[in-house]
Parts: C-alpha cells; structure tokens; sequence
C-alpha cells in the first residue's frame, strides 16, 4: 500500500506542476495532496505543522489567484469599472468559455468595463493588458509554489528512501 500511496502522491505532484498552467486544476492545492499522500504512507511520519504550513501557503496562492488580475488591472492605469470588470470577466469567462475564460475573461472585462466607463479604447486596451499581466504572474506564482512541493516530496522521499526499498 504504500508504495501505491508513494507513486500516486508523485503523480499527483507531478499533475500539480502541470495544474500551474491549465486552469481547471488548482496547482499548488493538488501538489498538496500529493505531499499529503506521502506523508500518509506508514513509513513517513506524518509532520502536521509542515502540512498546516504548505496547506496555508497552497489556499492563499488559490485565493490570491483571483485577486491578482485585478490588481494588474488597477496597476495598469485601470478604474474601479476596470477591476470590476475583471473579476466579472473572470467568472464569465471560467462559465462560458472553460480554460480559456480564465485569459480571455479578465481580459474582456477589464477592456469592456474601461470602456463602460469611459470611451478611450487605448486607455482600455491598457487596463486589459495588466490584466493579462496579472493572470502571467498568477501563473507564475502557482508554477513556483508547484515547483517548490514537487521538491519537497522528493526531498521527504529521499529521506526514507531505504524503507519503501527495504528488500
């Protein structure tokens, strides 16, 4: 069972780093279940405040997913009906259009809500391009954090290795 726990747990890692880019998987929450997995394994103890610990860090990366675009948007010269508007575009757009919304919908809103509020489409346009900015970084920050657990699993295996093997 524990070899199952220890090969699933790495392929699930593994799906997190990929989860970083697509945006139907939250990456760093699935990498975390891959550590999870791991440590639910007999021969690793398991070490709560580590996983309380890169737990917190996994929910706040998920959370400030969503949060990031907008302030991209507001860095970017964008309104209150620019950020507005991207957090609708994001949501419409992760209904309607699937992995794709989560890019074209923050973009679209912020560029739509610019445009509500006043008809400059280049000072819209600008708005819409720190949403796009933002949904980069997001990405990023979800790659690193992924990157980062991944490495903590082998790291943990590493440690225990001659149990799982004890031939």
């Amino acid at each position: 069972m524990d070899i199952f726990l220890l090969i699933l747990g790495f392929l699930i890692v593994l799906l997190g780093v990929v989860g970083s880019f697509l945006p139907v998987l939250p990456g760093p929450l699935t990498s975390w279940i891959g550590l999870l997995l791991l440590h639910l394994t007999k021969t690793v103890p398991i070490n709560y405040t580590f996983l309380g610990i890169t737990l917190g860090v996994a929910l706040l990366i998920w959370l400030i997913d969503y949060i990031i675009p907008a302030l991209g948007t507001k860095k970017f010269g964008g309104t209150r009906y620019g950020v507005i508007g991207t957090m609708i575009g994001l949501i419409l757009g992760m209904l309607f259009l699937g992995p794709f919304g989560i890019i074209i919908g923050p973009f679209l809103g912020a560029f739509l809500g610019e445009m509500l509020n006043e008809r400059n489409s280049g000072k819209a346009l600008k708005a819409a391009f720190g949403s796009f900015i933002g949904f980069l970084t997001s990405t990023f920050l979800k790659f690193i954090a992924a990157i980062i657990f991944t490495g903590f699993y082998i790291a943990i295996f590493w440690d225990y290795k001659t149990s799982f093997f004890n031939f």
